[in-house]
C-alpha cells in the first residue's frame, strides 16, 4: 500500500497547510514514485491572453477540494500509486527556447526515475519539450489532445515556437506517430481552409466538438483508441470546453464540452498506456470563482486514476 497519501481532511482541515497538489507530499525529485506532479509556470508562448504563469499555483490551491477516492473508476489512486508532488521547472520568463531545455531536463529526470510526468502548465507550447523528452525515452508515442484548437500552424509573426505549433513541429520532429493521434475538441473559425491540411495530409484523426455533440460520449470513446499500438501521451487544453464551464483561459472558443462530457471522455482512456500527460492553459486572471482551476485539478486526478485503474486497481 502506498505511503504517498494526501494529508487527512478528516484530521486536517482542506484549506490548511502548504499548497501541493491534492495535499500530497512534497519531493524534491522522482525517485521511487510512480506519477510525479510537476508544475512548468511559463506563459512566454502565448498569442492572446496572458496568465498561464500562475496556473500550477491555482490548481494546486483549489486540488485540496477533492477527496482521494474515484466512486466512477472504483479506485483509491493513491493507495494504487506513488504519486509526490516535485515542485515547479524554473523557467526563463524571457526566453522560449530556454524554457524549453529547462522543461526537456526537468521531464526526462522524471522518466530516468520511471515515474510518469504529470504536467501543469503553463502554456500549450510546452507539450513540445515535454514530448522531447518523452520520445527520447519511448519512441514516437500516440496522443490523446483534448483542445478547441490543433496547434498545428507553422508559425506566428514568424516565430515557430508559441502555443498554435507544438503539435506541427512533433510530427516534424518525429516525436509522434501520427495515425496513433487523436484531436478532441476541435471547433472555432480558422484563419483559411488550409489550416486543416497538415493534419490531413499526416492521417490526424479529428474528433470536432460538433461530432461529441451529436453523437455522443460512446461514439468518441471508440475514436480515441486510435491512440493504441504503443505508449500514448495525454494532452489537456481547458479551452476543450466551453467557456461556460472554463472562462479562466488564452483562447476561448464558444461551442465546446461541457465539464461532464470531458470528465467522461477521460475516463475512456483507462487501459491505454499512458506515459506522460500535461493539462494546460489555465489563466487564473481571467477565472471567475476559480471554476477553471478546480477543473484543471479535477481533471489531473481523473487522469491519475485512469492509470491507477489500468493497472487493475492493485497496489504495484
Amino acid at each position: 500500500m502506498s505511503t504517498h497519501r494526501p494529508a487527512d481532511s478528516l484530521q486536517s482541515p482542506r484549506f490548511a497547510q502548504p499548497a501541493t497538489f491534492m495535499r500530497l507530499p512534497h519531493h524534491r525529485g522522482a525517485a521511487g514514485l510512480d506519477v510525479a506532479i510537476l508544475g512548468i509556470p511559463f506563459d512566454g508562448g502565448v498569442s492572446y491572453r496572458p496568465g498561464p504563469r500562475f496556473a500550477p499555483r491555482a490548481v494546486r490551491e483549489h486540488s485540496s477540494l477533492i477527496r482521494p477516492y474515484h466512486p466512477v473508476l472504483r479506485v483509491s489512486p493513491f493507495e494504487v500509486l506513488k504519486v509526490a508532488d516535485v515542485g515547479d521547472v524554473d523557467v526563463n520568463p524571457m526566453n522560449i527556447e530556454d524554457t524549453f531545455g529547462r522543461v526537456e531536463a526537468a521531464v526526462g529526470a522524471v522518466l530516468e526515475a520511471a515515474a510518469i510526468p504529470a504536467c501543469v502548465g503553463g502554456d500549450h507550447s510546452l507539450s513540445l519539450p515535454i514530448l522531447r523528452a518523452v520520445a527520447r525515452r519511448h519512441g514516437p508515442v500516440g496522443m490523446v489532445h483534448f483542445d478547441a484548437h490543433q496547434d498545428m500552424w507553422e508559425q506566428y509573426f514568424g516565430n515557430r515556437y508559441f502555443h498554435g505549433t507544438p503539435f506541427r513541429r512533433a510530427v516534424e520532429e518525429g516525436l509522434l506517430d501520427p495515425r496513433r493521434v487523436v484531436q478532441v475538441g476541435i471547433r472555432g473559425p480558422v484563419y483559411a481552409e488550409g489550416d486543416f491540411e497538415f493534419g490531413q495530409r499526416h492521417g490526424v484523426r479529428v474528433v470536432r466538438a460538433e461530432d461529441v455533440a451529436e453523437r455522443g460520449v460512446p461514439w468518441v470513446r471508440e475514436q480515441m483508441q486510435v491512440a493504441r499500438g504503443g505508449p500514448v501521451y495525454v494532452s489537456f487544453d481547458v479551452d476543450s470546453l466551453d467557456p461556460a464551464f472554463a472562462p479562466g483561459t488564452g483562447t476561448p472558443e464558444v461551442g465546446g464540452l461541457t465539464s461532464r462530457e470531458a470528465l467522461a471522455l477521460v475516463r475512456g482512456l483507462v487501459g491505454l498506456p499512458i506515459v506522460g500527460f500535461d493539462v494546460v492553459e489555465v489563466s487564473p486572471p481571467y477565472d471567475p470563482a476559480h471554476i477553471t482551476a478546480l477543473l484543471a485539478a479535477n481533471v489531473l486526478f481523473e487522469l491519475v486514476a485512469v492509470i491507477a485503474a489500468g493497472r487493475g486497481g492493485q497496489p504495484r
